[in-house]
């Protein structure tokens, strides 16, 4: 008896910037916008805690392999500190560890603002992804172990104050790769001696995305419906839904740029390097990508007047 294959998915390629809803955890979200799609493939470019909400970038079919990239653009949160509690996962998750009657004034904490700019060593919250000896931290932390985490180097490049009321403040932050803004909220409620913790916290940019790139859960789910066959024999429009997709190669808008031929492009998705040609092209480059036609075809390097391509691209 023959087993039926399991379906694939539709190869469906390009990034999905999705607003994330307060209650939704990444993976929920991934597996969610996958099926939306009918999908073959998909993943996201940086984890958004559950009681997080705003920009988390899901890629599609061959946008899986420019994950990277995204992952290391710069990112814009606004997230909002209540003073007087420090808690166990540094947000409105875990219990209270430890209280303060004390409140920070605003020019209190301006004056500590300096200390959290520019390149500084944070230590990741015990509730996060870390790996220690293999193990999640969070996985570690959730059985009651306390986990010594190594401080890392973080670059935040600004930090401002939104809005400041007695109990909370409001920030804004532009930050770089593996920062952690419970650890910001954590740390500097220690240092202004009244413990603090996250209590709202929106990712409203990853760069090159941006918040008019953002699509919801809602907007989706419309859209997929209108694309319901009318019939059980009908099948599935997904042409409603597909004009959400952002093509894959805006994630390597900070890569150079090199036109190639149709039939340099079919010799580069086959693994040979290829001649770069015009006046602007550049001589070298570590990486770069290649496009034909507005299309992306291959990430790859810029060695001695030559395209070598590294990863290749079919749509």
């Amino acid at each position: 008896m023959s087993r039926r294959g399991k379906k694939k998915g539709r190869p469906v390629s390009g990034w999905l910037v999705l607003d994330k809803p307060v209650g939704m955890g990444s993976t929920e979200a991934v597996s969610k916008i996958k099926w939306l799609f009918n999908a073959e493939k998909a993943g996201h470019a940086g984890t958004l805690d559950p009681l997080a909400s705003g920009m988390l970038p899901i890629a599609l079919g061959e946008a899986t392999k420019t994950v990277p990239y995204v992952m290391d653009g710069a990112k814009v949160y606004r997230f909002t500190v209540s003073w007087g509690e420090e808690r166990s996962t540094d947000d409105l998750e875990g219990p209270v560890t430890k209280t303060s009657d004390k409140r920070p004034s605003e020019e209190e904490i301006r004056a500590i603002m300096p200390a959290y700019t520019g390149v500084i060593m944070q230590t990741p919250p015990q509730f996060s992804a870390i790996k220690i000896a293999g193990e999640r931290a969070y996985d570690l932390a959730r059985e009651g172990e306390t986990v010594d985490i190594p401080a890392r180097e973080v670059e935040i490049g600004r930090l401002e104050i939104i809005e400041n009321s007695a109990d909370r403040t409001i920030f804004e932050i532009d930050c770089g790769k593996g920062t952690y803004v419970r650890s910001l909220a954590r740390d500097m409620g220690r240092d202004l001696g009244c413990f603090g913790h996250i209590s709202e916290l929106r990712r409203t940019e990853v760069d090159p995305f941006t918040a008019e790139d953002f699509v919801t859960i809602a907007e989706l789910e419309a859209a997929r419906t209108a694309g319901q066959p009318d019939g059980e024999e009908g099948k599935w429009d997904f042409t409603a839904i597909d004009e959400f997709v952002v093509d894959t190669s805006a994630a390597l808008d900070c890569l150079p740029q090199v036109a190639v031929t149709d039939e340099a492009a079919t010799k580069i998705r086959l693994g040979n390097p290829v001649i770069v040609r015009g006046r602007d092209a550049p001589v070298e480059a570590e990486e770069a990508c290649a496009t034909a036609r507005g299309k992306l075809v291959a990430i790859g390097a810029i060695e001695q007047g030559m395209f070598k391509p590294k990863r290749v691209f079919t749509a």
